[in-house]
């Protein structure tokens, strides 16, 4: 658990507080959930249930555990000829290639076989020979998908190149299931999330205009928070190796790769980002954290519409952060120097 939803009806009951309705369902790993304020839908569990059978069935067609899968078909042939795709599953490659570029290919979905060489797909950690290492590089990298958008067809340049969505694959979910919400069920307020890592609101709680709030937890330090964002219709995302990892002659490595090096990243404990999407959250919370404190500042720049919040690897280092206004973030109380971009 990276993130701590704060709901209201966790705590003893004050004047402005107010009850939710909440469902949860497992999928893609992990235990998705959708809270809603008691009151302000006819038939809140119905409206749930409904956002969670699309969540299955995204979850269907994303998976690359599943050989009937969308996502899994495409690996299997795409390097023979275009692929049609479904559209709304084609504009979200289309937004992947996008960050890819707008984050120098420190976020890249095309690193399936990557993710097989260094055993993460069975979470069978190890550290391959170079010569495996050598060949996933080879077959790995968006640069070898072309993407027609007129026939809203998929082809790879390679053959091995395998995509697999599960840096983005729970933000978009959570963005489609918001969708469905707010258009077929007319929700104004919810918070959606997906465990620790993705979340995704809908307006903001009553009395409480600046958002839903959700805590940071601290990757290392049970102790401590890295703050409190507030998320008003936006997304929020957070990325670390906190679970997924495997020591190898003392040396930690952690299931976040680095697309330009084959190897995993080091040098961040923890990076999230708010952004209008949860995909794009999810995506660049991914990036900041292969690229580290010094990069994410230059990523900040060019996402200006995205807040970031950084934890380096360094002993009593505060968290970094970058875009975010006052309203929008609560800081811990530091141990040392805080710093603010």
């Amino acid at each position: 658990m990276l993130l701590e939803y704060l709901f209201a009806d966790e705590a003893p009951a004050a004047p402005n507080e107010f009850a939710l309705v909440r469902v949860s369902r497992r999928a893609m790993a992990t235990t998705f959930e959708i809270a809603v304020p008691a009151g302000s839908l006819s038939d809140p569990i119905a409206a749930a249930e409904d956002a969670l059978d699309l969540i299955d069935s995204l979850e269907d067609q994303m998976t690359v555990y599943r050989d009937e899968s969308e996502v899994a078909r495409l690996n299997e042939t795409a390097h023979g000829g275009f692929v049609p795709v479904e559209p709304r599953l084609f504009e979200l490659f289309e937004r992947c290639a996008a960050w890819a570029l707008a984050t120098g290919g420190a976020f890249d979905i095309a690193t399936g076989a990557l993710t097989k060489a260094w055993g993460f797909y069975r979470r069978e950690g190890r550290v391959p020979p170079e010569p495996d290492l050598v060949r996933a590089m080879r077959t790995s990298g968006f640069r070898h998908v072309v993407l027609d958008a007129e026939r809203r067809a998929v082809k790879f340049r390679v053959p091995g190149l395998e995509l697999n969505l599960g840096a983005v694959g729970k933000g978009y979910a959570l963005d489609r299931a918001a969708d469905l919400l707010r258009e077929k069920w007319r929700v104004r307020s919810a918070l959606l999330h997906a465990g620790g890592s993705s979340a995704r609101a809908l307006g903001a709680p009553p009395g409480d205009s600046r958002g839903w709030p959700v805590k940071l937890l601290h990757p290392t330090d049970a102790t401590a928070s890295l703050g409190t964002a507030f998320v008003r219709d936006a997304g929020l995302g957070t990325s670390a190796a906190t679970f997924q990892y495997f020591e190898y002659n003392g040396t930690k490595y952690g299931h976040v790769l680095d697309p330009r090096t084959g190897r995993p990243a080091f040098g961040t404990l923890s990076a999230t980002a708010l952004a209008p999407t949860a995909a794009e959250a999810d995506a660049l919370s991914t990036a900041a954290f292969v690229l580290g404190a010094a990069r994410t500042d230059e990523l900040a720049r060019l996402r200006p519409h995205a807040g970031l919040v950084v934890l380096p690897d360094e002993p009593a280092c505060a968290p970094l952060r970058f875009n975010l206004a006052p309203e929008a973030y609560s800081p811990p109380v530091p141990h040392g120097p805080v710093h603010a971009n």
